[in-house]
């Protein structure tokens, strides 16, 4: 019996109400997951789902035996509820808020406390798996195979280094059979740097401008990689065009915020982008994972992820749900590659089963 278990918990509705879905993640103290499941609700509210979610997890965790638990939620409005900051109002949550504070006074020590979004992907993924399946789903922890190492990857930044605080997050919880020998950054005074430095990796700095042409820069970036017998290069806002050597073809990806093959090419990252969508008035976006080459967004497509362009979108705020779908769709690139189930034939990426 766990002394304590932390409760990762997401809901969510497509539609509002909707098909909804609600996701559980149940760890020990120490990041073993002791819980993973998916549960598929039928037609509900997003605030609906959300407290589902909480019920579904301090059930579970009460089926443990455990004295002790800490609930986990990126619905800001939920936690500040069950913490007793806002009132709740509804008289559809009224009956599910209840349930959650009978349930809370089980435990002899609980609290309930928000994240972000990005540090809560496993339960969002779970939603979103038991919404495309309309039915209950229940996954494994993502734990090192014992027959399989760790894969090494080389990240490549040029900005906040949020991509690579996400992937370190997710090996940190045994969701990714990964580790990170080494990070190069085309800018030695960006947060990537002082981030992944006071995670403890090894940063090294490698500029474009510090090279006559493009040759001896991709040679001097391959030099690093196969120094430190990389396997998969991850290339997390990477702004730099670098000539891909034989030994890595197939074995660099790039995430886009995008659906590529629109809105890609030179100048179009960041900000860039989203703006483009919004000018184009699309009604859909998302984000690329694929496979590099030499030009700019290019490249066999990995998977890709999508959500709704609303009316009233800004750049900022597109931005900021694309790269929710981005902290889910590149672990699970990395882990498609890491057990060798990605192959490309005539252009294309296939999945083994």
């Amino acid at each position: 019996m766990p002394d304590k278990i932390i409760a990762y918990t997401d809901g969510g509705s497509r539609g509002n109400p909707g098909p909804a879905a609600a996701g559980v993640v149940l760890t020990d103290s120490h990041g073993r997951t002791l819980f993973s499941k998916g549960f598929f609700l039928g037609h509900a509210t997003n605030n609906v789902a959300e407290y589902t979610a909480i019920v579904k997890a301090l059930q579970a965790a009460l089926d443990m035996g455990t004295p002790a638990i800490e609930v986990v939620s990126d619905s800001e409005l939920l936690v500040k509820q069950i913490n007793g900051q806002y009132a709740v109002r509804s008289d559809h949550l009224q009956p599910l808020y209840q349930k959650t504070r009978q349930l809370l006074g089980r435990f002899s020590e609980w609290t309930v406390r928000h994240v972000t979004r990005e540090h809560n992907t496993h339960a969002d993924r779970l939603v979103n798996q038991a919404l495309d399946a309309r039915a209950d789903v229940t996954a494994q922890a993502h734990a090192p195979a014992s027959n399989r190492r760790p894969v090494r990857l080389g990240v490549l930044i040029s900005g906040g280094g949020r991509t690579l605080l996400n992937l370190l997050d997710c090996v940190g919880k045994g969701q990714l059979n990964a580790e990170i020998p080494l990070v190069v950054s085309s800018q030695p005074d960006i947060a990537g740097v002082e981030r992944g430095r006071s995670a403890g990796l090894d940063v090294r700095i490698i500029r474009r401008k510090d090279f006559p042409d493009l040759d001896p820069f991709s040679h001097r970036l391959e030099q690093e990689l196969v120094g430190a017998r990389v396997d998969l290069v991850v290339q997390a806002g990477w702004l730099c065009l670098w000539k891909i050597p034989d030994a890595y073809e197939n074995r660099v990806m790039n995430i886009h915020p995008a659906l590529l093959p629109s809105f890609g090419g030179r100048g179009m990252w960041g900000h860039h982008v989203h703006e483009a969508v919004l000018a184009a008035g699309c009604k859909v976006s998302g984000c690329t994972v694929h496979f590099c080459t030499d030009q700019y967004d290019t490249g066999p497509i990995i998977l890709q992820r999508t959500c709704p362009v609303r009316d009233d979108d800004t750049p900022e705020a597109l931005a900021a749900r694309v790269f929710r779908l981005e902290c889910i769709a590149y672990p699970e690139a990395i882990r498609l590659f890491a057990d060798d189930k990605l192959v490309v034939k005539d252009g294309r990426v296939q999945v083994k089963p």
